[in-house]
């Protein structure tokens, strides 16, 4: 168990350094558009932001499921590429078919990851709910402007 944490430890510290670093990418696109808006919101520029929010958080977590399937590898539990990445993607989504299983020797090393993978997908899931709180806020912002324009 030791050594599982003491080879996970390390990529898990790695993984959150880099979610962190993309959460933070996103918080200053997402910066750019919060600044104060001289302009009503439209649906293009709400797509815009959503659209660059998940598409850097994807890329995030791709980024980690390499990360583990390097590991795996460099572990010597995989010969291929690709098996290991379908194993990291299987354990990092925590669908957990299954139908890959390591060796008993660092078969724990799954189950970390997925533990990894859902700390890294609630952390997703937070950004793109602030996100979205944010287009819904600000579309109200400016009806409400509007409103008390109104004579």
């Amino acid at each position: 168990m030791i050594r599982i944490l003491l080879v996970g430890a390390p990529v898990m510290i790695l993984c959150l350094m880099l979610q962190a670093s993309f959460v933070a990418m996103c918080l200053r696109h997402y910066g750019h558009f919060k600044v104060p808006p001289k302009h009503e919101p439209s649906p293009g520029h709400n797509i815009v932001l959503l659209a660059m929010v998940l598409m850097i958080m994807t890329i995030g977590s791709l980024l980690q499921v390499m990360i583990w399937a390097l590991l795996f590898m460099v572990l010597g539990e995989f010969d291929q590429p690709e098996a290991a990445l379908y194993y990291s993607a299987v354990n990092f989504s925590t669908l957990g078919y299954g139908d890959i299983v390591m060796s008993e020797r660092w078969r724990l090393l799954g189950p970390l990851e997925a533990f990894n993978g859902i700390l890294m997908f609630g952390v997703s899931t937070a950004l793109m709910t602030a996100t979205v709180n944010y287009v819904v806020r600000h579309a109200a912002e400016w009806r409400q402007q509007r409103t008390d324009q109104e004579p």
